[in-house]
């Protein structure tokens, strides 16, 4: 499958680049991340790609009930064995799944919209590179290790790029 093709490129890129910061690093609060950490973002990461997997039985997935590990912050080889976990249970075939959500902070119940698995799929690939980007800053501020030059990159604009190189 595509989206699981993508999801594993993706991980792969995080799990090596975090594998090449100390845990001290992972941890450490960055100022150009409004002093959150590599870890947080990890963590947030990984806990949004479990409560689609733990929705996908019961029909229901509600991003907003998430666990908020503080371990997967501080310990990157937790957050490297659930993001394997996460990619080997990804092969799911697609089904009517409920997105609840409570986009109003004042709302005292939760929203229901009609999705797919699919569909959440992407969506999770897409908030997995959009914060990969802010990794991509936070690394930046605390280390000088190379990350692969499309790390937080859209594949559309990995694309563009190429095209544009020619």
């Amino acid at each position: 499958m595509q989206l699981q093709q993508a999801v594993n490129t993706i991980f792969v890129q995080l799990s090596d680049s975090l594998g090449q910061l100390s845990s001290l690093q992972y941890s450490q609060p960055c100022s150009t991340l409004f002093n959150n950490t590599i870890g947080q973002h990890v963590r947030h990461i990984i806990e949004l790609f479990q409560c689609l997997e733990n929705g996908y039985e019961s029909g229901i997935v509600n991003y907003e009930k998430r666990k908020r590990d503080t371990l997967i912050e501080s310990d990157k080889e937790l957050a490297g064995r659930l993001l394997l976990e996460i990619h080997r249970g990804l092969g799911k075939p697609n089904k009517t799944l409920t997105l609840e959500a409570s986009y109003d902070e004042h709302a005292s119940e939760p929203i229901a919209i009609e999705t797919n698995y699919f569909r959440e799929v992407a969506y999770n690939l897409e908030h997995t590179i959009h914060h990969m980007a802010l990794i991509r800053v936070g690394i930046n501020e605390i280390s000088n290790i190379q990350l692969p030059d499309d790390f937080g990159v859209a594949s559309s604009t990995v694309k563009y790029r190429k095209q544009c190189a020619q």
